[in-house]
């Protein structure tokens, strides 16, 4: 079967190939005769019932720095001239990438789009979590100080990120005493509009934090990242490093949990992160990342069993 492939995602020549996992699936699906052709999220067009993007066809190569290719631009129907798109661009969980998942929305009925745009838009990372608070640390969402200061004295030591953010950015430890805790939330109420996410500080992050990649509701593997010198944030974007893994019983039970919802849900490809064993942090849908390291690490073809599920998904149509 050869697949017309739209990538909605970042500029190609910002990304790093030797880490990113949307350029380990362009290539994984490239290798099976499927065409590619990439473009960015703000170049979505509707009129008429019709969906459609100027994107280029694309080849793309493991070389740095000549990794891509464009062909001329052409204006590719994505409900009648893809087979799937791969909603892959990152975060922010802004209006503009809200407004991206209507506008992909209306060709679900011809077109697979990876992950399913309405649930997408519909499991923020962060508060699709809370659907499984019973895995979750002391969790807190709020805008109020007063909030916040009774969430510290009951917890000694907390964690407040942006509710809406990604890759380990903006996320703030604050000690018993309190230092800097009104500044901080008087800075977030006025960068977000949205309430803030507060946790009690999990100690073991310093032994990492695990990622788990479920591809259509199976664990198709992990690792664990881990913080860089002074830093509380594992995340590979900000200097994190990747270690081998295996999952815990609780990991597990996690997993199991989360499976057969993810699945319900059109979420075939899903990064859920797990600090201490049993701490169920976050459920990644938007473009979830590590199945580079994953594969380095454990030799799993994660790329290929996730193009192997979307296969299997259009087969079944």
């Amino acid at each position: 079967m050869t697949l017309t492939v739209a990538v909605q995602m970042d500029p190609l020549d910002q990304i790093n190939i030797g880490g990113d996992s949307t350029f380990a699936l362009m290539l994984a699906a490239q290798a099976r005769g499927h065409r590619l052709f990439h473009y960015l999220a703000d170049a979505l067009n509707y009129a008429d019932g019709r969906v459609w993007a100027r994107a280029h066809p694309v080849t793309v190569q493991r070389v740095a720095g000549k990794h891509y290719a464009f062909g001329d631009p052409v204006p590719l129907d994505l409900g009648a001239e893809a087979d799937v798109v791969l909603m892959r661009q990152d975060p922010p969980f802004d209006l503009g990438y809200i407004t991206a998942t209507h506008l992909l929305e209306r060709i679900m009925d011809r077109t697979l789009v990876v992950n399913n745009p309405v649930a997408v838009r519909n499991a923020p990372e962060k508060v699709f979590v809370l659907d499984y608070a019973r895995f979750m640390p002391p969790t807190l969402v709020t805008r109020s100080l007063d909030e916040a200061r009774a969430f510290l004295a009951e917890h000694g030591e907390i964690v407040v990120k942006p509710l809406h953010g990604n890759g380990g950015k903006a996320i703030f430890r604050v000690g018993s005493d309190g230092a800097n805790l009104s500044a901080l939330i008087e800075v977030f109420n006025t960068a977000w509009r949205e309430p803030h996410m507060v946790q009690a500080f999990l100690p073991d992050v310093a032994k990492g934090d695990k990622r788990i990649v479920l591809i259509d509701g199976e664990v198709a593997g992990a690792i664990n990242r881990l913080p860089g010198a002074g830093e509380i944030r594992s995340n590979l974007a900000v200097g994190g490093s990747a270690e081998k893994t295996v999952l815990t019983e609780e990991e597990r039970e996690i997993c199991a949990a989360l499976g057969p919802e993810l699945k319900a849900r059109g979420l075939m490809f899903v990064g859920i992160d797990v600090i201490g064993g049993k701490w169920l942090t976050e459920i990644n849908v938007t473009s979830p990342t590590g199945i580079v390291a994953i594969e380095r690490f454990d030799g799993t073809d994660v790329a290929g069993l996730i193009w192997d599920a979307i296969e299997v998904k259009l087969a079944d149509q």
